[in-house]
């Protein structure tokens, strides 16, 4: 058997492949036409897509989009209704999951209670047909791997959440498999203990080398993590992509709404690059539509520029021309959140709709901004982005 027994923020500097490689090179994972139906209701519709050798790819939306369902198809632990995957080219798509090369973690590790934690490592490899001196020197390579050879003789009652989530990845990497799936890890955890696993899951799979998939709903977690997201609704892919493609260029309303926060206006099309928002006109790239269109306009509260209260004179004096899309605005409401201050504005120009801003600490003590203050601020012309009016 070669899949395990373990069945049942800010983003970060963590290295990985390049954000411009957007499709793998040596597919080991391909996926073509994928479908699986319960009855009349469809989990997954047509799913197609390549997953690369040495790749960490998450699958990311909301509960009941069909993240895990495809992750268990994967793993044949609920076989689709129809289409196929191959595995370094072998076709998997109706093998049982006993005859598929993986190792997989769940969300409640499933570690035997009675075994020890070398013990609980070495129950697959067990079954493998090593020696007991291999085995032994293999879980010893593993604990300290994980960073828990002190540990070896407890047992899982004994270790914290995160350790006992070290432990399930040791074992389900023991017996070396060719894709590692990971359904939700991180979720029972405390933040502050997701943001260390995290770091430690991404460091030692770019050790290993191990083509990695992993089921998450957090978007942070997918951003620090991933090579690539694939962000799903209702059972199907709405964008593939980096995380950098994926947060600054959404490709749908969904992916740009789920994917951290946004502003949202209804808009339209205006002549020469321009829509209309209340009553103003704005200058945003409007490629793809034409004029009349109703659309939604969307801007991200970290894209905003404060610029205080005197932005059209102090620009008048540097430079000829004064920022785009400068409006006046009054701050209404200001909570702060640590790293930044998320700001409420509300401004005539954009009718009766408050804007969201998020301003640095160092930001907001420069320019003095406070709670019942006018400033200025910029919405970017290229960060102003346009999707179809209710898609």
């Amino acid at each position: 058997m070669r899949h395990a027994m373990s069945i049942e923020p800010t983003p970060t500097s963590i290295p990985r492949a390049s954000d411009q490689e957007t499709t793998p090179s040596s597919p080991c994972l391909e996926i073509r036409d994928l479908w699986k139906s319960y009855g009349d209701f469809t989990a997954l519709r047509d799913i197609s897509l390549d997953i690369g050798k040495g790749e960490f790819v998450c699958f990311l939306g909301p509960s009941g989009c069909g993240k895990t369902t495809l992750l268990r198809a994967i793993a044949g632990l609920d076989l689709q209704t129809r289409g196929v995957i191959r595995q370094d080219g072998r076709d998997i798509s109706v093998l049982p999951a006993s005859k598929r090369d993986y190792g997989i973690v769940f969300q409640s590790y499933a570690l035997f209670p009675n075994l020890t934690i070398e013990q609980n490592i070495a129950f697959g490899l067990e079954n493998t047909g090593r020696s007991k001196a291999d085995v032994a020197a293999r879980v010893a390579e593993l604990l300290e791997t994980v960073g828990l050879s002190a540990q070896a003789k407890k047992y899982p009652a004994h270790l914290s959440g995160g350790q006992q989530q070290r432990i399930a990845l040791a074992r389900a990497i023991a017996i070396s498999p060719g894709l590692l799936l990971l359904d939700e890890p991180l979720s029972a955890l405390d933040a502050k203990v997701r943001v260390h696993l995290r770091h430690e899951i991404k460091s030692l799979q770019r050790k290993l080398g191990v083509t990695t998939i992993m089921v998450t709903h957090d978007q942070e977690e997918a951003l620090a993590m991933a090579d690539r997201i694939v962000v799903m609704n209702h059972g199907v892919i709405e964008q593939v992509g980096s995380p950098t493609e994926i947060y600054r260029h959404p490709k749908t309303l969904f992916v740009a709404d789920f994917i951290g926060e946004t502003n949202q206006f209804q808009a339209k099309v205006l002549p020469d690059g321009q829509v209309e928002i209340g009553n103003s006109a704005f200058c945003c790239p409007t490629d793809g539509f034409a004029v009349g269109d109703p659309t939604t306009a969307v801007v991200r509260p970290v894209d905003i520029i404060p610029h205080g209260a005197d932005a059209h004179a102090v620009h008048s004096l540097d430079r000829p021309a004064t920022p785009q899309n400068l409006i006046d605005a009054e701050v209404h409401e200001m909570e702060f959140l640590g790293m930044f201050w998320r700001t409420r504005l509300t401004a005539p120009r954009l009718g009766d709709r408050p804007l969201v801003a998020d301003f640095s600490v160092n930001a907001v003590r420069r320019l003095r901004i406070e709670t019942g203050g006018v400033i200025q601020v910029e919405i970017p012309r290229e960060r102003l982005l346009l999707y179809p009016r209710g898609i």
